[in-house]
């Protein structure tokens, strides 16, 4: 039995002067369109609210064809369809920042220029002879693009996302492919997130290896040579060359550790689906959890949503069952040999307990005595959840 699904890859692209400007153009395009259309689904809605009429609030069809209708001639000259997928980001950003589902999906904010990195989509893009053919308008010299990065090109090309960032150019191709569903195996397991390393039945998972540290300490003190010239500089600060050549370094940075931390998780939540029929993990609520020694700890909050995040979609793909534990389940606090839960000045925190002196990595369980690692005691837990 085989499923269809959405594989996505990232490649580097090579443009040449020609495609680096064609590029250009449309990333300023696509940021052009967004901020006139978010600034007219504004004042729409401001429009039903001051008339008390439902009819004017604004929707995506009725922002595209007003901006459709205006058009100027320049515009001519670029993708039609920038514009319209535009709009239907913008318009399914609005949806998600309404969503209750999502409260942390923040409200759509106007595109700046200034901002690093810049981009566009397009849905008529091709693979010809391993290049990349965007959409050619006509009467214009165009050229394939050369990648580098792609596994496998084989399936059916979906909406490319192109975008610039410190004067590189990349790419995401999304394919449409079919995947062999993967055998029962009869075994489950769970995982318990910590801050460094992931348990589970087998073992741990170390999710800050010594060269991701290096990293975190190398951006945090990018981020604030910047914080510091913009409070002893105000606005100028971000026009130097040092500002701008600082901020490239804390981008690059960045793209490293996305790569590092997407390696990480790839392979650990591979392994989770081909070895697992059934998955337990915490739901947890990243933005609370404590982290005193983690240099950067955005970075490290943002590993966690995007473990939750693949493992889900590859849970889906190969039929595999996934439980997310509600967050306020004490996985940590609860002897899974009696079932006591702590409470009150009995709980283990970051730095073991106060009262009883003990440890932050053991659980003793004070009711039956029953001595165990915090973490293995946390998955066994959970994994009761899956009888």
């Amino acid at each position: 039995m085989v499923k269809i699904v959405i594989r996505v890859q990232k490649v580097r692209l090579y443009p040449n002067q020609t495609m680096k400007k064609v590029i250009d153009d449309l990333c300023d395009y696509r940021r052009y369109c967004w901020n006139r259309g978010l600034a007219l689904w504004n004042d729409m809605y401001d429009s039903s609210l001051v008339l008390d009429d439902k009819k004017l609030k604004p929707s995506k069809r009725k922002v595209r064809d007003e901006l459709v209708a205006n058009k100027e001639d320049w515009q001519y000259q670029l993708s039609a369809r920038c514009l319209q997928l535009a709009i239907s980001d913008l318009g399914k950003a609005w949806s998600n920042f309404f969503n209750k589902a999502m409260p942390d999906w923040g409200k759509p904010k106007f595109k700046s220029k200034k901002a690093s990195r810049q981009g566009f989509k397009t849905d008529r893009a091709k693979i010809i002879n391993g290049k990349l053919r965007l959409d050619k308008p006509r009467g214009k010299t165009w050229y394939d693009i050369k990648f580098k990065g792609a596994k496998s090109l084989a399936g059916d090309l979906k909406v490319v996302s192109v975008y610039r960032e410190n004067g590189k150019y990349w790419a995401s191709l999304p394919f449409e492919v079919e995947i062999a569903k993967k055998n029962k195996t009869s075994n489950k397991t769970a995982v318990d997130i910590n801050v460094g390393h992931f348990n589970y039945t087998e073992g741990k998972v170390n999710t800050l290896p010594n060269h991701l540290k290096k990293l975190y300490k190398r951006i945090k003190y990018y981020q604030r040579q910047l914080a510091r010239k913009r409070i002893v500089n105000g606005r100028k600060a971000t026009q130097s060359h040092n500002y701008v050549k600082t901020r490239a370094k804390l981008q690059r940075d960045y793209r490293k550790v996305a790569n590092i931390q997407h390696d990480i998780i790839h392979k650990f939540t591979t392994k989770l689906v081909s070895d697992y029929d059934k998955i337990a993990i915490e739901d947890l609520d990243v933005k609370k959890m404590q982290m005193t020694h983690v240099a950067s700890k955005g970075l490290q909050r943002s590993l966690f949503g995007y473990f939750r995040q693949v493992l889900t979609y590859k849970a889906e793909w190969y039929s595999r069952y996934l439980k997310l534990v509600d967050k306020y389940y004490p996985s940590t606090q609860r002897c899974s040999n009696c079932d006591h839960i702590k409470t009150g000045e009995d709980k283990i925190g970051l730095d073991g307990n106060q009262k009883y002196k003990t440890k932050h990595n053991e659980y003793i369980c004070y009711a039956c005595g029953f001595e165990m690692d915090r973490d293995e005691n946390a998955v066994k837990n959970l994994l009761a959840l899956l009888d």
